[in-house]
């Protein structure tokens, strides 16, 4: 990032001629243009960070053979790693409220950097679990406050500055199993330290996000936000409670994706390894691409209609999946990613305009419950696939989805608005 960018950025309403921006929002406002350079480095530190935490998935099988591991012990490694994150992400979230923390991001990676070089060399399943434990330390500094910048730089735009900053995060899942298919299966467990540098490069580049952070006149001046609609705290916590209940759906189902995906396409398909990971991460792509499409949509017609389309309209998808060819199983995943991939932007939009002035305790709160979910997930899955099959496991996920059906019970707090503004 350019620093002459950064104190423009910073320094109130940007000037009419700053090229390739729009035009400053009113003043009387405290509003502030949205800052792609900061949204742009934030989603590409976000890319880094969940590269990183792929490769631990896509590493999976070559860990069942080096350790001997069953699949139960597979997704303890899954809990281990995303329950320390979910744990720590909430209170990270309701103390950076109070007392914002600029220069932890780079902090949290260097967590992330030391489970990445102790896993290279460990050398028995506890060590494991202790990395693991490692790289959810990092993750949970780095989500509740790299959301929170996001949407410190989003000039109003929250929906398209939360897509943007997630879908980094989307695209480095996508990118682990093949940096993984390439570069680890081949050379082996030793070579997972090859990829500090790229938590090193994303260590660099929170610092330079911290230095925004710091100057921004959010951390000089205390501003209350107002919600679009006021309701109750009964209906706050009902619409909330919805909102954790779809949350668990997505993310339940995504945990059989991201953790047996690969063991399925090889014990249903005979498909080697490699290509097994190609087809996880053709999954992951498509979660990347339709990442960005649930936020701008929902500025423009409204959150809650983009969680109906993606948590409900997704089933009929998922049901079909475990009776598929490879050809048809193919197809229907990169549906299912695209589609299931855009609720979580306008799920956490629309928990954060329920709670105003609460962005690092809702993103800590839906970041880490989504994390606990998926290791809860895994774990569970990994014992229901030990006891029955892989195919069963995705027979039984295949319904979760029609959870969905709880959006009509949440309230319209920004429909109408969203219209007038499109």
């Amino acid at each position: 990032m350019e620093t002459s960018l950064d104190k423009r950025a910073v320094s109130g309403a940007a000037p009419a001629s700053a090229q390739g921006t729009q035009s400053a929002m009113p003043a009387a406002s405290g509003a502030q243009r949205t800052v792609y350079s900061v949204l742009g480095a934030i989603s590409f530190s976000h890319l880094l960070n969940d590269m990183i935490q792929s490769l631990i998935l896509a590493i999976y099988p070559m860990l069942k053979d080096n350790f001997a591991l069953s699949f139960t012990q597979i997704g303890l490694i899954t809990l281990t790693y995303q329950i320390t994150a979910s744990m720590l992400q909430p209170l990270v979230g309701v103390y950076t409220d109070k007392k914002p923390m600029p220069y932890s991001l780079p902090v949290g990676m260097g967590f992330t950097l030391c489970g990445l070089l102790l896993m290279s060399v460990a050398p028995s399943f506890g060590v494991l679990l202790v990395a693991a434990a490692l790289v959810g330390c990092g993750s949970s500094v780095f989500h509740p406050e790299s959301s929170r910048v996001a949407r410190m730089a989003s000039g109003g735009k929250h929906g398209l500055a939360q897509s943007l900053f997630q879908v980094g995060g989307n695209a480095g899942s996508s990118l682990g199993p093949l940096l993984a298919a390439a570069i680890i299966i081949p050379h082996g467990q030793r070579s997972i330290a090859w990829f500090s540098v790229a938590a090193l490069v994303a260590i660099v580049v929170l610092t330079q996000i911290g230095r925004w952070y710091k100057a921004h006149p959010n951390l000089k001046k205390k501003r209350a936000e107002a919600p679009a609609v006021a309701l109750s705290r009964g209906r706050v916590a009902m619409a909330i409670s919805i909102l954790v209940l779809l949350v668990f759906s997505k993310y339940f189902y995504l945990a059989s994706i991201n953790s047996y995906f690969t063991f399925y396409l090889i014990d249903r398909f005979h498909l080697p390894v490699q290509a097994a990971q190609v087809h996880l991460f053709v999954f992951l792509a498509a979660v990347a691409a339709g990442t960005i499409i649930g936020g701008p949509v929902g500025d423009r017609i409204g959150r809650k209609y983009v969680i109906w389309g993606s948590i409900l309209g997704v089933a009929p998808f998922t049901m079909l999946l475990p009776y598929a060819n490879l050809f048809w199983t193919s197809v229907l995943t990169i549906i299912i990613g695209v589609v299931l991939a855009s609720a979580f932007s306008a799920i956490l939009v629309y928990a954060q305009e329920l709670i105003p002035g609460k962005v690092g305790m809702v993103a800590g709160l839906f970041f880490g419950f989504a994390f606990g979910l998926g290791g809860i997930g895994a774990a569970v899955l990994g014992q229901l696939a030990d006891a029955t099959s892989i195919t069963f496991v995705y027979k039984v996920c295949s319904f979760l989805p029609l959870i969905g059906i709880l959006t009509v019970f949440l309230p319209d707090v920004e429909g109408k608005r969203a219209k007038k503004t499109a």
